[in-house]
């Protein structure tokens, strides 16, 4: 996995030049939220499907 100065980067680059500061903001976010994502699971800090069902019809 890039590390995480690296990966910004690559994104951004990515991005075409007419992008604004909303537009690059957004992918990062996007990245962070991946990362975390993926360390929760590596962790096993997840929930079952039927956990989440039931915490989405309690709301």
């Amino acid at each position: 996995m890039e590390n995480l100065k690296q990966e910004a980067i690559n994104a951004i680059s990515k991005l075409p030049d007419s992008a604004d500061i909303d537009e690059i903001m957004y992918r990062l976010y996007v990245i962070d939220k991946v990362r975390k994502g993926r360390e929760a699971v590596e962790q096993g800090d997840t929930i079952s499907i039927e956990e989440l069902k039931r915490e989405i019809e309690s709301r």
